[in-house]
């Protein structure tokens, strides 16, 4: 943890999602000189790996490397802070007390400006609505004073969702849009170091340009819109508190 800078803390369920998912966000805001921690709670080696998988003689320490080997790589190309995995597996995901405490302890440590997550609905993923439903709860752990105290307790952030796989289907409603024009080329080659899963490649592409359509329309449109040509997409959690409109 920094004492000078902005931090921010991603919770991902796979190994993968936080590149898809908020890759623009993670490069945008280490560009503005934030800290951006990521934990992957699971490598996502059971369920979304198949491709390794059809290697021959594959075995599940060996796709457990290669996720981490490839996430370790997006997150340089994103220039995350940390990357932290804590290995508790997927298709189920299960996250016992001592796994929140330590996730606790990250967030206490980390002390984010903001945290991101998954969306509170997937009903084609459980692990991603788990993996959120853990970050509010070891939010709030994060808060209480009593929780191991002398430690420094955690304030407000918000929490971001970012944007799940089939949109249409999670309940997710984006209400804030992220120009990462600036930081595509980062994004996209995170993307690329994500070798087990080509087949998401050019789909987080459109989905990104996409977004920047959205973008451009909320900005002003043809009255003076934005030209935003990347952007991603998040869905806020908490009200915010302002001083004006």
């Amino acid at each position: 943890m920094s004492e000078t800078k902005p931090t921010a803390l991603v919770i991902s369920a796979h190994s993968a999602d936080f590149v898809w998912r908020c890759g623009g966000a993670i490069a945008l805001h280490a560009a503005k000189g934030y800290n951006v921690s990521v934990v992957c709670l699971s490598y996502g080696e059971r369920g979304e790996s198949a491709k390794l998988w059809k290697k021959e003689g594959c075995t599940l320490e060996y796709v457990k490397a290669e996720r981490k080997r490839e996430a370790e790589n997006a997150a340089r190309a994103l220039d995350v802070h940390d990357i932290e995995f804590m290995d508790l597996g997927d298709y189920p995901l299960e996250i016992n007390r001592d796994a929140k405490f330590k996730l606790v302890d990250i967030i206490r440590h980390v002390q984010p400006k903001f945290m991101l997550s998954h969306s509170f609905v997937d009903n084609y993923n459980t692990d991603h609505a788990l993996a959120t439903r853990t970050a509010i709860e070891c939010r709030m752990i994060a808060q209480a004073w009593g929780h191991n105290p002398g430690e420094k307790v955690l304030g407000a952030p918000q929490l971001y969702l970012f944007e799940p796989h089939q949109t249409e289907q999670m309940e997710w409603k984006p209400d804030l849009f992220l120009d990462i024009t600036d930081i595509w080329d980062k994004k996209w080659a995170a993307i690329q170091c994500m070798e087990g899963q080509e087949h998401l490649w050019h789909y987080y592409e459109n989905v990104a340009e996409n977004r920047a359509n959205h973008f451009r329309r909320n900005s002003g449109g043809q009255a003076g819109g934005r030209a935003a040509k990347y952007a991603e997409g998040f869905q806020s959690v908490y009200p915010r508190t302002v001083d004006e409109l």
